[in-house]
């Protein structure tokens, strides 16, 4: 199937000119491309933008509406039953769209994405799992750099235009899954992800509790239909992190304890750490001992 990419940028400088020359290094190629500009308001990337132009690069300009309206823009301004949405400070392996796109040929794939390699401040890669509807509700589970089949964006009613804090992406995978569906993930690291300080993705996460109640609200009848389901995920997550706490803490007696918690797992985890430590600090004096 025929690809078109939206690439969205605002302010970012070089960076998008490196989305863009990782879309033109695609070994299966996209039929459009077209880069929405976000309102960028300084020189360096309104230069950078002139430039692309120059170089046959489709670029439209929006007033400062966020990303999600300049998804919508971008999506619009296109043709293909198939998008690719790239954040303008993300960038594309080469085999991408070859290994990405026909995951869609399945009827039932709403959407489709891959691993992250990380690069910038962080390295390692990050394996998002995809699925249906119910995994999605206890957190996102595809990147915002995604191809989407663009019936089921319709269908969803595209982007919130009114999201402008994150979760966006999130937002509309719920949408689109509504109605049945999964979205499908390569398991391969072929969106390189850039991670700093000042990104989007890094600034959500400070509001991510209201962000979260707004996704509650807005989806609830999905939320209460698999309200076991997303409780119990949610619960495993906790877990999960826990244990990695008490491995850290279990193997670095250096590192202080914090007070236990009640009723979360917190105090059992606590005792656990203790007799971890105490037992290796009996090791360690019979080791003296002998010595």
């Amino acid at each position: 199937m025929e690809v078109a990419v939206v690439v969205t940028a605002h302010d970012q400088h070089e960076q998008v000119a490196e989305a863009v020359a990782s879309v033109r290094s695609q070994t299966a190629p996209p039929v459009e491309l077209v880069v929405v500009d976000d309102g960028s308001a300084d020189a360096a990337s309104l230069a950078v933008l002139d430039r692309l132009r120059a170089d046959g690069v489709r670029v439209l300009r929006q007033e400062n509406a966020g990303v999600s309206a300049a998804r919508n823009a971008g999506i619009a301004a296109t043709g293909a039953p198939l998008v690719l949405v790239l954040d303008g400070d993300d960038r594309l392996a080469p085999e991408f769209l070859a290994r990405v796109a026909p995951l869609l040929a399945d009827p039932d794939v709403v959407a489709a994405s891959s691993w992250l390699e990380l690069f910038g401040v962080a390295s390692g890669v990050v394996r998002p799992g995809g699925g249906a509807l119910v995994d999605f509700l206890h957190r996102n589970a595809c990147p915002g750099s995604a191809v989407l089949r663009r019936a089921a964006w319709e269908r969803a009613g595209g982007y919130d235009a009114a999201m402008r804090s994150g979760f966006e992406d999130w937002d509309l995978y719920l949408g689109m899954l509504a109605g049945g569906g999964r979205v499908a993930i390569a398991p391969e690291p072929l969106l390189g992800y850039r991670t700093a300080p000042a990104s989007a993705n890094v600034r959500s996460m400070i509001q991510r509790l209201a962000l979260l109640r707004g996704i509650v609200d807005k989806h609830r009848a999905a939320y209460q239909a698999h309200l076991a389901d997303v409780l119990v995920a949610q619960e495993a997550t906790a877990v999960r992190r826990l244990g990695d706490w008490e491995a850290l803490v279990s193997a670095d007696p250096a590192l202080p304890l914090a007070e236990p918690t009640f009723g979360d797992g917190g105090m059992a985890a606590h005792v656990r750490v203790a007799t971890a430590r105490a037992a290796a600090g009996a090791g360690a004096a019979r080791g003296g001992a002998r010595a």
